[in-house]
């Protein structure tokens, strides 16, 4: 669990992101968006709820088949199963209050996605490489699942590449890039 304070940072999404509470029900969490920045793709938390609350700048949301402009003092509440995307369509950066619940390991893929990004970024790649994402997938089924894909597919095939990176070791940057800054991938 990240501590109070953990700060993320993804450079490809625009997102800074800092821990404020990290507890088994609950992650609270400051979002801050820069102008330009989203989410990179739809997704949905099989299991948790997101609160989205507007403290400065304009959040522009789909939840489900709505589309949503919040602006500073709005909430929006994306109940569990619920494929979401959010981004910043305005001039200056977004400050938003995220809640999760419950927490899970949430703040973990916070820090991963935003280490598979950096990586992505370094390499000047356009996509994370597909066994990463695979493995990231598998790790935090729980957290975050693909819109639109049979879950029982996904699942499967996120077992079978996950055995098959262990047992060829093609699953140890992926892991590096778990532990965080100081690991190295091979």
């Amino acid at each position: 669990m990240a501590p109070a304070g953990h700060v993320i940072a993804n450079p490809l999404s625009g997102e800074l992101i800092t821990i404020h509470q990290a507890s088994g029900d609950v992650l609270a969490w400051e979002l801050v968006l820069a102008p330009g920045g989203r989410v990179p793709s739809s997704h949905s938390h099989p299991q948790q709820q997101e609160s989205f609350t507007v403290i400065e700048g304009r959040l522009r949301m789909r939840v489900g088949r709505r589309r949503v402009l919040a602006l500073p003092g709005d909430t929006v509440t994306v109940p569990p199963g619920t494929v979401h995307h959010f981004a910043n369509p305005g001039p200056a950066p977004a400050r938003v209050a995220v809640e999760t619940t419950p927490a899970l390991d949430m703040a973990a893929l916070l820090s991963t996605a935003a280490a598979m990004a950096s990586e992505q970024q370094a390499a000047a790649r356009r996509l994370p490489r597909p066994t990463d994402l695979m493995l990231f997938m598998r790790e935090f089924q729980h957290e975050v699942s693909a819109p639109y894909l049979p879950a029982p597919l996904v699942r499967l095939v996120t077992a079978a590449v996950a055995r098959l990176a262990r047992r060829r070791g093609k699953d140890a940057r992926y892991l590096a890039l778990r532990e965080g800054p100081g690991a190295s991938p091979s």
